[in-house]
């Protein structure tokens, strides 16, 4: 089976090996040739091949002309090619579905339109966000016709608002997307002690809530438990927030970047709770490696968490305000033996999405819509 992607991921063909790469490595294994389209890189425009039987191809133009480019080199590589199935990851202002409709259109190719997340939902934060959910949504509607289903990674966010929106059920395809290593994110050996109570992983951005997180630590202090927290990652809001929490007096070490995997394993492991105040995510990823540390998490309900902590052996929900999420980390770290215990359930959970399944759930899932059959595969050693 030969299969086209459209996607908007372009670290490949920049040269670096970010979780497109990483994800193609065993993805790669379950067909005999993936073409992958991807939008203009900054630099020479360079075909590059992965893992023997991958081709990224950037685009030879700016966004405003990606449909019609999708839709004529696609075109191109099916007749080459013989490809059975087209996959476009969706999102923004959807030129991918949309030259891929064309594409199936022109080909007779059938074509599955992913959509990891819609900004703006559960909470939307600003105009923009409004509007980028009102284009979901406008897509969506014109979608379901002409798509032969859609592709979603959680099992109720993403399902209750497209059937909201008129989707029918039998389109809607749940193959989770978060694919964890679990020779690096694993549980220490051995107990070990405590350096932060409090720990976030992501871009300092709006959406990710990290400005609601210093707040509830406030509120944590001033109701006498203080935190030590470690913040992982930059982004424009960076000096802002540092300015934030110290004018609040709170104790926050900022990392900008970690080096390697195993250095982000050991500050999981390092921390009592992981935390995540997003107001929309597809994943997210770092909660589910933190839990595959043995972390606890303490989460918005968006994207998966919603269906990984919903029973609360693992962490709890919390709102999107300040005060209910500090109620939910409250609960967490006010008892070390019950958070010892949410973190070895936590574990437990996270082994669900070992890399080599997760990604062998999803192939065999688009081999099925395919009419392909599944692979049963051997571990690479």
């Amino acid at each position: 089976m030969n299969l086209l992607m459209v996607s908007g991921d372009r670290q490949v063909v920049l040269g670096e090996r970010g979780p497109f790469h990483s994800m193609q490595r065993e993805f790669s294994r379950y067909f005999e040739r993936i073409d992958v389209l991807c939008p203009k890189p900054t630099g020479p425009v360079t075909i590059r091949s992965i893992h023997d039987n991958v081709h990224v191809l950037p685009a030879d133009c700016g966004r405003l002309a990606m449909l019609r480019w999708i839709a004529r080199r696609g075109a191109e590589l099916i007749e080459e090619h013989g490809h059975t199935l087209i996959v476009s990851h969706d999102y923004g202002f959807f030129y991918n579905g949309l030259g891929s409709a064309q594409l199936s259109r022109t080909t007779g190719v059938p074509y599955l339109s992913e959509i990891h997340h819609v900004p703006g939902y559960p909470v939307a934060i600003g105009l923009r966000e409004r509007f980028d959910r009102w284009v979901a949504r406008a897509y969506l509607r014109w979608a379901r016709h002409r798509a032969i289903g859609f592709r979603v990674v959680n099992q109720q966010q993403m399902p209750r608002l497209m059937t909201g929106w008129g989707v029918a059920p039998e389109k809607i395809f749940i193959l989770p997307s978060l694919y964890i290593d679990l020779e690096v994110f694993r549980p220490a050996p051995s107990p070990v002690e405590a350096v932060y109570d409090v720990c976030f992983v992501g871009r300092l951005v709006e959406n990710k809530g990290a400005d609601r997180i210093l707040e509830s630590l406030r509120v944590l202090a001033s109701q006498g438990m203080p935190t030590r927290s470690v913040f992982v990652g930059k982004g424009p809001l960076a000096d802002k927030l540092q300015r934030q929490a110290q004018a609040h007096g709170l104790d926050v070490t900022w990392i900008p970047w970690v080096d390697t995997p195993s250095d982000l394993a050991e500050i999981y492991r390092q921390s009592r709770v992981c935390v995540c105040a997003s107001t929309c995510e597809g994943g997210p990823r770092f909660t589910v490696e933190a839990m595959a540390c043995g972390t606890p998490v303490v989460s918005t309900p968006v994207g998966v968490m919603g269906d990984l902590l919903a029973d609360g052996r693992a962490g709890r929900l919390g709102g999107f305000e300040p005060w209910g999420f500090a109620r939910s980390l409250e609960e967490v770290l006010r008892d070390e033996s019950i958070r010892v215990e949410m973190g070895r359930n936590a574990a437990e959970i996270a082994r669900q999405h070992e890399y080599a399944t997760a990604i062998g759930v999803y192939a065999n899932g688009l081999r099925l819509m395919a009419g392909e059959a599944p692979l049963e595969l051997e571990p690479v050693s």
